[in-house]
């Protein structure tokens, strides 16, 4: 069972200035509700960086690496995690008003082998859960980005 999830807001700035904010990765846990802290592996940026997500939630902790698949500035920051399970990412369009930030996931056959073989029968019920926390997380991590740009 894969899937794939988008919302799309409308942010107080350029996409310039939404595309440096999401892209710097360090920043994910001022708006992430489940990715507490980034940091990049090694000084590298743009296509082919890597960093490692730190992630909670009440249930659980669990870090993810992560690395950048397309990073054009004012357009489009996403990265891929496993990398190959899932992808994420923002697309930026300027509209009147400021920005049209979308973010996205979709995850991957890869995905629900390592759910397979990791969850056993329990797999789907394991991506349901994630696609839920999903489902309800990118909205609030959208909002939490506006507030961000909002206040500077």
């Amino acid at each position: 069972m894969t899937y794939e999830l988008q919302e799309s807001i409308i942010v107080p700035a350029t996409p310039e200035e939404v595309h440096a904010l999401v892209s710097d990765v360090t920043r994910t846990g001022e708006w992430s509700p489940q990715c507490h802290r980034c940091e990049w592996e090694d000084e590298r940026r743009g296509r082919g960086a890597r960093f490692v997500g730190h992630n909670r939630t009440p249930q659980r902790e669990w870090e993810t690496v992560s690395e950048v698949i397309a990073d054009v500035p004012g357009e489009h920051f996403g990265w891929s995690v496993g990398p190959g399970r899932a992808e994420w990412g923002y697309r930026m369009r300027a509209v009147d008003g400021g920005t049209e930030l979308t973010e996205y996931t979709r995850t991957t056959a890869y995905f629900e082998e390592v759910f397979a073989e990791r969850y056993g029968d329990r797999a789907e019920e394991e991506i349901q859960v994630r696609q839920e926390a999903a489902r309800t997380g990118i909205p609030a991590t959208l909002e939490a980005i506006r507030g961000v740009l909002a206040t500077g």
